[in-house]
């Protein structure tokens, strides 16, 4: 969440500087201060640190985990077991990495949160696909994240000639 100065502080960025006559005391000690300077002094002074996040947490949209009919746990099935063909021998996945676009289920964390435990969100990653774990685990690792296989909503290989 970056924000401008001007959109997070706005009374500070436009309100009115404090006016004195144009050669006094003051004015010579105190030079113009430009806008967004002035409004960028007051952010250490935020009181509620977080608050800006919990609340945007709050407006997330939690939607129910569809269940995959027939043809599409066939199709994540296929995926899948084309996926571990292809990364199973790691000197093969070194020489040629997989890419691949995956959407998954992720549930509410957020334990003051209504759906919490029933309902959550489906992420997209684009990448490598690191493993494909069937037995274990049951685990497909792209890039940095591990993805269960019951979370899994969609599965596309991306071919490169």
């Amino acid at each position: 969440m970056n924000q401008t100065v001007e959109q997070k502080y706005p009374r500070a960025f436009h309100g009115c500087r404090p006016q004195h006559a144009l050669w006094d005391d003051f004015s010579v000690r105190h030079p113009k201060m430009p806008p967004e300077r002035r409004a960028k002094i007051f952010s250490p002074f935020d009181a509620l640190r977080g608050f800006d996040l919990a609340i945007e947490d709050k407006l997330r949209l939690y939607v129910d985990k569809r269940e995959p009919g027939e043809e599409e746990q066939l199709r994540l099935n296929e995926a899948l077991t084309r996926l571990f063909a292809l990364t199973h021998n790691r000197g093969t996945a070194r020489e040629r990495p997989v890419r691949a676009t995956v959407t998954f289920f992720v549930p509410c964390q957020d334990a003051n949160c209504d759906a919490y435990g029933c309902r959550g969100s489906y992420e997209t990653v684009c990448g490598t696909v690191r493993k494909v774990d069937p037995l274990l685990t049951r685990t497909i690792l792209i890039e940095d994240r591990t993805v269960d296989f019951s979370e899994l909503a969609e599965i596309t290989i991306n071919e490169e000639e």
